[in-house]
């Protein structure tokens, strides 16, 4: 389902049950499940691979099917490698998640929010958050805790109510007075 922005009383609930005066919330960013199946698949696919190790050396190859393979097993690996490391944090107002870049997110400069999250298949599929921002960048984070994920809409939600920090603005002058 995607949602956009809840209310700010209900969503708050969740960031003040970690931490009521600086919430740091922090999860792997995919679930147990999943961080698992993408072991099993890499075991399995060097197993496989050692396996058939005869037949593979036996088969003629080229330099570039040789590179092609080479660089799908790379590829495979070390993506099972951030699926398993990855973590996302939220703290204060800023939400981070590590990958193959960082990917992370400022609640001050947040246009738009949508959270997908399945319950029914949160233990395969890890509920993520699609973050719009004012540059028109757009980025998605995942996390294995929902909470961490409505904590940071809910900070969202309240950076919205608050007036920006600077100078006053001027007000408009009044045409019909005089100097």
């Amino acid at each position: 389902m995607v949602s956009t922005i809840p209310e700010t009383a209900t969503v708050a609930n969740a960031a003040t049950r970690v931490n009521p005066v600086n919430p740091v919330i922090d999860s792997p960013a995919f679930p147990r499940l999943l961080r698992i199946l993408a072991l099993v698949l890499v075991f399995d696919v060097v197993a496989f691979g050692v396996w058939n190790l005869p037949v593979i050396r036996s088969t003629t190859w080229s330099t570039g099917s040789v590179w092609v393979f080479g660089v799908a097993a790379v590829g495979v690996m070390w993506m099972s490698y951030w699926i398993v490391r990855s973590r996302t944090r939220f703290d204060g107002d800023v939400m981070t998640q590590s990958w193959l870049w960082n990917k992370h997110a400022d609640a001050n400069d947040v246009v738009q929010l949508k959270l997908v999250h399945i319950r029914w298949l949160e233990r395969a599929m890890a509920p993520r958050l699609l973050v719009r921002r004012r540059n028109g960048a757009v980025t998605w984070i995942h996390s294995a805790d929902p909470r961490l994920l409505t904590a940071f809409m809910a900070r969202v939600a309240e950076c919205e109510a608050e007036p920006i920090p600077g100078p006053a603005a001027e007000s408009p002058r009044d045409l019909t007075q005089s100097g």
